[in-house]
C-alpha cells in the first residue's frame, strides 16, 4: 500500500488524513460501545476495533485512549488473572461512561445523516431528516 492510501479508498494524499480525522472523532465513543455489555481488556479492544476495517488503529492510540477515559471516570477497572499470561486490566462502563454514550448515540444519526445529506451526490438535501427529529431516530 502507498503511503497517504488507504485500501479500497480514495486516491490522493488526503485519504489518510480523512480516515484520520474521522477516526480521532469517533474512536473514544465506539470503545465505550465496545464495553456497552461486559467489561473488555486492551489486546481484545484492539482486535475489536482492527475487525471492523474502519475503526483499526494500534496500541499507541488505545491504551492512552483507555488512560484518558479512566482518568475522566467514564470507565473503571479491575485486574484479572489470566490462564495464558500475567493478570489483564479488563475496562467497564462507568455510569458516567454510560451516559456518555447514550449522548453520543442521541446526537449521531443526526450528524451522520446531515454528513451525508452534505456529500453524498444525487441524494437531496433533507433526505434523510425530514419529518425527524433527533428524538424520532
Amino acid at each position: 500500500m502507498e503511503p497517504g492510501k488507504a485500501s479500497g479508498q480514495a486516491d490522493g494524499p488526503a485519504a489518510g488524513r480523512i480516515e484520520s480525522q474521522l477516526l480521532k472523532g469517533v474512536l473514544e465513543y465506539c470503545v465505550l460501545a465496545l464495553m456497552r455489555d461486559e467489561p473488555k481488556y486492551g489486546v481484545q479492544l484492539l482486535s475489536e476495533l482492527q475487525a471492523t476495517g474502519a475503526l483499526a488503529t494500534g496500541q499507541g492510540t488505545v491504551y492512552p485512549l483507555l488512560s484518558r477515559l479512566r482518568r475522566e471516570e467514564l470507565v473503571v477497572t479491575t485486574w484479572q488473572e489470566s490462564a495464558s499470561g500475567p493478570p489483564r486490566r479488563y475496562y467497564a462502563l462507568s455510569e458516567a461512561g454510560h451516559a456518555a454514550l447514550a449522548r453520543f448515540a442521541a446526537v449521531w444519526p443526526g450528524f451522520r445523516n446531515a454528513v451525508d445529506d452534505l456529500v453524498m451526490p444525487g441524494q437531496e438535501l433533507g433526505a434523510h431528516s425530514e419529518g425527524h427529529n433527533l428524538e424520532d431516530r
